[in-house]
C-alpha cells in the first residue's frame, strides 16, 4: 500500500530529512518517490532500507552525474528520486553500512557544494528583495504587492544566510577533525 506524506525541509536541513526518511524506513515505510515537499512510501519490512541523500556537483543529466549514479547502482543502491540537484538513494540493509561519504574530506566537499547553492539562492533573493523594495518607492501608489514580494524575498535571503552559517560551522568542525586525524 502506498502512502503520501507532505513535509517541508529547508535545504540546509538535509541531515534532518535523511534521518526522518530512515526513521520512516525503520517503521516499515520504504521511500519510492519524491516531489516538492512530497514523499511517497510503500510498505516494507521494518528496517529493510537505508536512505542517503546526495547533492550533485552538476545539474541532473550530466555525464559525470550519470557515471556516479551508475557506480552507486552497481554497489546495490537504488535511485529513488531527484529534486533539483538532490538525489535520493536507498539500499537494502545488509552487513555493511550504506554511506555516500567515507571520510571528512568528501563530507567537506559535499557541504561546500550545498553552501554554494544556498549562497546563490540567498543572493538572488537578496537582489530581488532590494529591487522590489526600490520599485515600491518608485511607484508607491500603484504597486503595493511589490513591497510584500520584496519583504518575502528579503526574509528568504535572511533564512538562507542563517542556514549557510550553520553549514559553515559544521564544515569548519569537520575540517578541524580532519586536521586532528592527519
Amino acid at each position: 500500500m502506498r502512502k503520501v506524506v507532505r513535509k517541508w525541509f529547508w535545504v540546509w536541513d538535509f541531515d534532518k530529512e535523511e534521518k526522518w526518511l530512515n526513521e520512516m524506513a525503520a517503521k516499515g515505510l520504504a521511500l519510492v518517490a519524491v516531489g516538492w515537499c512530497r514523499y511517497e512510501f510503500e510498505d516494507c519490512v521494518p528496517g529493510a532500507y537505508k536512505i542517503c541523500l546526495d547533492f550533485l556537483e552538476n545539474h541532473f543529466g550530466r555525464v559525470e552525474n550519470e557515471k556516479y549514479i551508475t557506480f552507486l547502482e552497481e554497489t546495490g543502491a537504488e535511485q529513488v528520486g531527484v529534486m533539483s540537484r538532490w538525489v535520493y538513494f536507498r539500499k537494502k540493509v545488509s552487513g555493511e553500512d550504506f554511506q555516500l561519504f567515507s571520510d571528512n574530506a568528501s563530507r567537506v566537499r559535499y557541504l561546500t557544494r550545498v553552501i554554494r547553492f544556498i549562497a546563490l539562492l540567498g543572493g538572488l533573493n537578496l537582489y530581488m528583495g532590494c529591487f522590489n523594495i526600490f520599485m515600491f518607492f518608485q511607484a508607491i501608489q500603484h504597486h503595493n504587492y511589490i513591497n510584500l514580494l520584496g519583504i518575502v524575498n528579503l526574509l528568504i535571503a535572511a533564512a538562507c544566510a542563517c542556514g549557510a552559517f550553520r553549514l559553515f560551522r559544521k564544515r569548519k568542525k569537520l575540517k578541524v577533525e580532519q586536521q586532528i586525524f592527519e
